[in-house]
């Protein structure tokens, strides 16, 4: 059985062993905090993981691609949402929107170089963004589809989105992201139930 983590690197992957992908993701967070995103090389990266740089290259095209990648499988390892039915807006966004927000929170490096990271126009970013995207409408879609109606998901995606990207340029905290959105939650309460 293939798990969520993995899932998203073997469909790109092309049948490659995913445990060296892993060992090279493994590895990032570690080169990142000592280099910052500008340092930050696929050579790198390949050393501290034991890994040839030719090999690495053959998994990750770019250090965005291989950042991408990270943030990823980060998300894609959270806890389900779990929310009681009888909780409001608020809290059921703040429970969607938390986990992902504090993922790379208390790792500045990571976080920055993750930003500019998803920016890139790369064709093996944009695959990685769009599993991303695809997440974070899940998250939303599972915590708040019982009082939210179908058509306002989607812009919520775009306010998680930009909120991350403020965050990750420094404009606010990461926090600041779920508690924001848990507000605006609230006072939507979905139009005050129409």
């Amino acid at each position: 059985m293939t798990t969520p983590a993995i899932e998203g690197s073997r469909r790109r992957l092309s049948g490659r062993r995913p445990e060296m992908a892993t060992k090279l993701v493994d590895a990032v967070s570690q080169v990142i905090a000592m280099t910052g995103y500008d340092g930050l090389t696929v050579r790198a990266v390949a050393k501290a993981a034991g890994v040839s740089a030719a090999s690495a290259y053959n998994y990750f095209a770019s250090k965005e691609h291989l950042l991408a990648e990270v943030y990823w499988r980060r998300l894609s390892q959270l806890p389900p949402v779990a929310i009681g039915a009888k909780a409001g807006a608020g809290e059921r966004m703040r429970e969607a929107v938390l986990p992902i927000v504090t993922s790379l929170s208390g790792e500045p490096e990571l976080a920055a170089g993750v930003t500019t990271a998803m920016l890139a126009h790369d064709p093996d970013v944009v695959a990685v963004r769009d599993q991303v995207g695809q997440l974070m409408a899940q998250r939303l879609h599972d915590a708040l589809a019982p009082i939210v109606p179908s058509e306002a998901l989607t812009p919520l995606v775009f306010m998680l989105t930009g909120g991350m990207l403020n965050a990750g340029m420094g404009y606010l905290e990461y926090a600041q992201v779920a508690e924001e959105m848990a507000q605006f939650a609230d006072s939507m309460a979905w139009k005050k139930k129409r």
